[in-house]
């Protein structure tokens, strides 16, 4: 591999302008796919296998013209104190805001009248008017937002608190001036790790190509594959990091090459093939993670994990292809002032130290930087640190015991939202079940003989009814066969808590015993029950998925490392980062520490996808700074350093690269955090805490202090496993021997020219 790389390299670089004008052209391409492309025809959240998905699709077929999955909005209407939503001036503002909505919209299926639908509450002070339309709510167009949004201003205007909630106002996330700062923080940390204004910008501008290709290619398939806004929004967070990452490293080994006094085209080359392999596979354990999600058979996931993933093999292309072009344009611009100045360096020979020079500076060499000091340190004193550094996460960890799955309903918005008011507003009047009501659809297709769907459903309104967490049953809707019914239940809880989940367990139960007797099966959904649901779809599939990810990882890693010990210990490693990031997401977002610094207005529980998500993404970006590293420590055992000695040489010539890797991608991810969407916010911080932990704590610190403790049995492998795991060359040891190889020819051939016209000489001059 190291070999193609480095011919993939030197052709880049000779032939920089057709490169770069390719993916000039792709960039071009997606954007006007992107600018020409329809509005996501949905957002759809359909969860195969589940009771929840199988009742919608039931009410579809049997109340066809219902819209089960259409957008749904509450307008929810509260009077001044001392007054009542009865009195003639306010009931005649709430019915001209009612005819508003009807009229306002051609997408609009049916809106309910607050007086009719007995929707107001106790004290008589709060009413809400339930809207439902035609359309899902990524296919609400402007013009029926608007007439929403107005008919709400009527009733203002009438002198009455009006707010607005429910999904038909779902908009693109907004992640604020944060994400911009995190962009900024990048380009400082890579001025300081270059030292040059060109070598900085080149894995920035790269990214942002990269970035820009795989957003636009997916804004342009939205229409067509259903792709959510929060695959874009995830495509790019991941997009910006590796891509500045994987060029950063790419740059950083092309400059020590030039260091070591190597032609540019030359340099190129051997920076694509050696520090590219690592990008390779490094590239390839985030897409096997992320394509894992498919296992898990959530649609929008699978969609999210395979959009991402197609952004990751675009930003390795881009670090295989533009940056050594670009580097050709460059020119010597990509070194740092001093060393464009100083004299060029010998070219390295076979078996020379040059060789093994792998810094911006080759001086730096003769004095210990902070990496190598930091090795010698972890070298002293191995079970400390390893001790330190596992009781350490393994105590961020323990809010992770108490972790809560859910959905992010309007609860979870900003207070300042019309989204959040609404539900508070509705949660005074009705009590907080009122925000998320559950669906029971009664099946009488099947019923027993002599057994009715009437008597069917009357049967559960009235065991549902007695249960301890329900406030209200509304009477059966039947279809127009009459073998279906549908009743709506409002828990006393709100939508997600525990004591709600426990209730749609226990009207499942309920309802079981009411089939086995009458034949007629009962069905539980809406938006709450489609959370229970995906929660636990999501914790049945952990496990598979773990295994499926890990496993595939894992030989991966043996392939790269030949090794059993080092594939394992990076595995362990990375569960107990992830474990101890969702520590600190609980205790963030579900206990609320330290909610103000991080701009959290309502704690709950965590979103239902977290923690497969995390560990998918997670491990792939951690499996990063494990190959990039520890190939550096394999590379100088192959050589012949002792255990001990490579270790330091992996972190004299990697630990100040990887580093400011992890800084750029904390920043980039912590960038989200400033977004209005709840679960954005979550994963930004989710996954900047993570690489935080992963990169500092366990590949810094554990890892260094691990391989100390075993010495050479770290790179132990079995002997019939060496026979079959094929030779990847990861650390570019083919290619270094066969580089050496023509180096010596050439010498050779040098020298017997030389040879040849010394002995002319000396003949000429005998003859004189």
């Amino acid at each position: 591999m190291a070999t193609f790389l480095y011919k993939l390299g030197r052709f880049a670089f000779r032939r920089r302008r057709f490169v770069a004008l390719i993916w000039v052209a792709l960039l071009a391409v997606a954007g006007v796919g992107a600018a020409t492309a329809s509005a996501p025809a949905a957002d759809s959240f359909s969860i195969p296998g589940t009771e929840a998905q199988r009742a919608f699709d039931l009410l579809d077929q049997r109340f066809p013209g219902a819209n089960a999955d259409g957008a749904t909005a509450r307008v929810v209407f509260k009077a001044p104190e001392g007054e009542s939503m009865t009195d003639p001036a306010n009931k005649a503002a709430v019915e001209r805001t009612v005819h508003a909505l009807r009229s306002g919209s051609s997408q609009v299926d049916r809106v309910a009248d607050p007086y009719a639908a007995k929707a107001l509450s106790k004290d008589g002070r709060t009413a809400y008017a339930q809207v439902s339309y035609k359309v899902t709510g990524f296919e609400l167009s402007d013009t029926s937002k608007d007439a929403l949004k107005d008919a709400a201003e009527d009733g203002r205007d009438a002198g009455l608190t009006v707010e607005t909630g429910g999904n038909a106002l779902q908009a693109i996330p907004e992640t604020g001036a944060t994400e911009v700062i995190g962009i900024a923080i990048s380009a400082v940390v890579l001025v300081i790790t270059f030292g040059a204004l060109i070598a900085a910008g080149l894995p920035l501008l790269t990214a942002l190509i990269g970035v820009g290709i795989g957003v636009s290619t997916i804004t342009a398939l939205s229409s067509t594959l259903d792709l959510s806004n929060t695959t874009s929004t995830l495509a790019t967070m991941i997009g910006l990091a590796v891509g500045i990452d994987y060029a950063l490293f790419i740059v950083s080994r092309y400059r020590a090459e030039i260091t070591d006094g190597r032609e540019r085209e030359e340099a190129a080359g051997r920076a694509v093939g050696t520090a590219g392999s690592a990008v390779v596979f490094a590239g390839l354990t985030v897409v096997i993670a992320l394509v894992g999600l498919t296992v898990v058979n959530i649609p929008m996931l699978t969609k999210m994990g395979l959009a991402a993933a197609g952004t990751v093999v675009i930003a390795v292309l881009i670090a295989l292809t533009l940056i050594p072009a670009l580097l050709g344009f460059a020119g010597t611009r990509a070194l740092p002032r001093k060393a464009r100045k100083a004299p060029k360096a010998p070219k390295a020979r076979k078996g020379s130290e040059t060789d093994e020079v792998h810094g911006p500076d080759a001086g730096a060499e003769e004095r210990p930087n902070m990496g190598t000091r930091w090795a010698h340190f972890v070298l002293r004193r191995p079970v400390a640190v390893l001790l330190t550094a596992v009781i350490g996460l393994g105590a961020v960890a323990i809010p992770a015991t108490s972790l809560e799955l859910g959905l992010p309903d309007d609860g979870s918005q900003p207070t300042d939202t019309t989204q959040r008011k609404a539900y508070d507003l509705l949660s005074d009047g009705f009590g907080a079940g009122v925000n998320g009501p559950l669906m029971l659809v009664v099946d009488g297709r099947d019923a027993h003989a002599g057994e009715s769907v009437k008597s069917a459903a009357a049967r559960v309104a009235k065991k549902v009814g007695g249960l301890d967490d329900v406030a209200v049953v509304t009477p059966p809707t039947f279809n127009r066969a009459g073998d279906t019914a549908m009743l709506n239940v409002v828990p006393k809880s709100k939508p997600s808590s525990v004591e709600t989940e426990d209730l749609v367990h226990d009207i499942r139960s309920t309802t079981h015993a009411i089939a086995q007797d009458t034949g007629a099966k009962t069905l539980v959904t809406g938006t709450t029950a489609m959370n229970v649901d995906v929660s636990q779809k999501l914790n049945d599939a952990l496990v598979p998925y773990l295994a499926l990810v890990v496993g595939l990882a894992f030989l991966l890693l043996m392939v790269v490392f030949r090794s059993v010990l080092v594939p394992l210990k990076a595995a362990l490693g990375f569960l107990l980062s992830v474990v101890a990031a969702l520590g600190a997401v609980v205790a963030v977002f579900q206990w609320g520490w330290l909610a103000d610094v991080f701009g959290v207005e309502q704690t709950g529980p965590i979103m239902s996808m977290m923690p497969i998500f995390m560990v998918g993404v997670v491990f792939g970006l951690a499996m990063d700074y494990e190959v990039f590293l520890v190939t550096r420590m394999r590379e100088a055992f192959v050589h012949g350093e002792r255990p001990g000695e490579a270790v330091v040489t992996g972190f004299r010539h990697g630990a100040r690269v990887v580093t400011a890797a992890a800084v750029i991608m904390i920043s980039v991810f912590a960038g989200f955090i400033g977004s209005s969407d709840s679960m954005i916010k979550m994963i930004g911080f989710g996954l900047a805490i993570a690489v935080f932990f992963d990169a500092f704590l366990v590949r810094m610190a554990i890892v260094p202090a691990v391989l100390a403790l075993l010495g050479r049995s770290a790179w132990w492998l079995p002997r019939w496993l060496q026979k079959l795991l094929p030779n990847v060359d990861v650390e570019g040891e083919g290619l270094r021997t066969q580089l050496a190889d023509a180096d010596a020819d050439a010498d050779a051939d040098a020298d017997s020219d030389d040879g040849a016209a010394d002995a002319g000489n000396a003949r000429e001059a005998a003859r004189v």
